[in-house]
């Protein structure tokens, strides 16, 4: 019970801590959000449309973003996921998508190279499967800058990992991550944006949005 108790307090200063954080809205270069909207194989639903209008208004205001995108699975969420990631790079900034399986990562890594072929940007994977060079080499592009974007699954979370520039936190199926995993990317870059998938929430989640605490979008 004090371990519980201890947790949810930190959890409290931290979700205070960030309402208060200020950090530059996003100078995104809007001509390549146009181009990649442009180059969507589908027409969008107006869930996507609203969902996408949400993360663009989270990016240009002051407050780091911390929303929750709900939606069942084959609805579109990955799509808004590029665009958004797409808007940090296109302003400069690095992203990290974290997922729970090396499975999803490595279907995650090529649709996101499908969808931003066209833009010059540089991505990685990372999970136990990448053989110590290439870790080491997307370690150190990750340090100095040189990668754009970053696909991971619970090796994000370690010690070893740290950004030039981190602006954007993608969560995919943030209900098979842990409290402490979830808010590890919050303590130690606490003005990056966060941007949490799922098609099943956890109560935690969903009782966290409807506290405003945290935003959502369906």
């Amino acid at each position: 019970r004090e371990d519980t108790e201890a947790l949810a307090r930190s959890l409290l200063a931290l979700y205070a801590s960030r309402h208060e954080t200020q950090r530059p809205a996003y100078a995104t270069e809007q001509s390549y959000m146009e181009q990649l909207r442009e180059s969507f194989g589908y027409e969008e639903t107006e869930g996507q449309h609203r969902a996408e209008a949400d993360v663009m208004a989270d990016l240009e205001c002051p407050r780091p973003m911390d929303r929750v995108l709900a939606g069942d699975v084959g609805f579109g969420k990955t799509e808004i996921a590029i665009r958004a990631a797409a808007a940090a790079m296109f302003a400069g900034k690095q992203v990290a998508l974290l997922v729970p399986t090396t499975v999803l990562a490595v279907q995650h890594e090529r649709t996101f190279r499908e969808r931003l072929v066209a833009f010059p940007l540089t991505m990685r994977l990372l999970s136990r499967l990448s053989k110590p060079a290439e870790t080491q080499e997307t370690l150190r592009g990750l340090a100095d800058g040189r990668t754009d974007l970053v696909i991971g699954t619970h090796r994000l979370l370690s010690s070893d990992i740290s950004f030039k520039n981190l602006g954007l936190v993608l969560i995919d199926e943030e209900q098979r991550f842990g409290v402490k995993q979830k808010e590890r990317f919050k303590e130690r870059w606490p003005d990056a944006d966060i941007l949490s998938l799922s098609a099943t929430p956890i109560p935690r989640t969903l009782s966290l949005a409807l506290a405003s605490i945290r935003d959502i979008s369906r």
